[in-house]
């Protein structure tokens, strides 16, 4: 029986892949490590450290699903942007539309719920049409 992203530990080729791309994103956003850690779920600061440094190694499916969130919200900016840098610095840029209430969408992300990553993906998502 294969292992799949909602089992206790991802893949090791999915959570290596998915590390080295969630650390790509996390430099195009401009993330500090504070913020890198909390989108990832806040694992502890010797895990998050491993995994910087390694990009691989044991991830939890919380995790894989975080990620996965980040990586669609990372595409669908960059389908609704032409220029890479507006699309890269959407996540911190104030919005005044309802749902962030003039905050920017990584300080809705970063209140720690996979929810919240899940309603900035649908905002985008909706925003493509």
């Amino acid at each position: 029986m294969s292992t799949t992203i909602s089992s206790p530990q991802a893949r090791p080729e999915l959570a290596g892949a998915g590390m080295r791309t969630f650390f790509n994103i996390a430099q195009k956003w401009g993330l500090s490590d504070g913020e890198a850690r909390g989108l990832l779920g806040s694992p502890a600061v010797a895990v998050y450290s491993r995994w910087k440094r390694d990009r691989e190694g044991p991830v939890p499916a919380d995790t894989m699903v975080r990620i996965s969130y980040i990586l669609g919200i990372y595409k669908a900016l960059h389908l609704l942007f032409t220029e890479p840098s507006q699309a890269n610095s959407w996540v911190r840029r104030s919005n005044a539309a309802p749902m962030f209430g003039g905050h920017s969408a990584l300080d809705h992300m970063m209140a720690g719920h996979l929810a919240d990553l899940s309603a900035v993906r649908e905002y985008l998502d909706a925003q493509r049409g």
